[in-house]
């Protein structure tokens, strides 16, 4: 019985780049979008010098493009929200770069803070808020890239009590 694992069979795998998949030029994969949202998060020089805050709306940037998706920075000072919404068709991931954001939906409400993540489906109502006392950034990807934000009202974001 040859007790030989096929890794030593085969050798060391870094020294076999025809069995290492290159890494995809632009992400397929629900994972490979929040991984790709990290990964931006984690290079703040990638966006940091980008930044700016609006005393009267929401101050957002595209900051890439790739096949069917986009990648948008947002800048929320204390007390701007977005209203109650969804993102039509498209998927997306919001990621909390600096500060805390707040994010209502019919469930309940939750802080999240930097490095926070969500992930959502087409038709996923929300509400971002930064309640907070100072400002905050975070990072949007959308697929497919955002073609419409239909709002909705404030009692589809509410929590629902539970009566027993």
């Amino acid at each position: 019985m040859n007790s030989d694992s096929d890794l030593q069979i085969a050798g060391d795998i870094l020294e076999v780049p025809h069995l290492l998949q290159a890494p995809r030029e632009h992400p397929a994969t629900v994972a490979e979008f929040v991984g790709l949202a990290r990964s931006i998060a984690a290079d703040r020089s990638q966006w940091e010098h980008l930044v700016e805050y609006d005393a009267t709306s929401r101050w957002y940037h595209r900051l890439r493009t790739g096949p069917g998706y986009e990648v948008w920075l947002l800048s929320w000072v204390p007390g701007q929200g977005s209203g109650p919404h969804d993102h039509g068709p498209s998927s997306g991931v919001l990621t909390v770069l600096d500060g805390t954001l707040t994010e209502r939906t019919r469930r309940g409400t939750r802080a999240l803070g930097p490095g926070a993540q969500r992930v959502f489906a087409p038709g996923y109502v929300h509400e971002v808020v930064n309640d907070a006392l100072e400002p905050a950034v975070s990072l949007h990807i959308y697929y497919p890239g955002l073609t419409e934000m239909p709002m909705h009202t404030t009692a589809r974001c509410e929590a629902r009590a539970v009566t027993a």
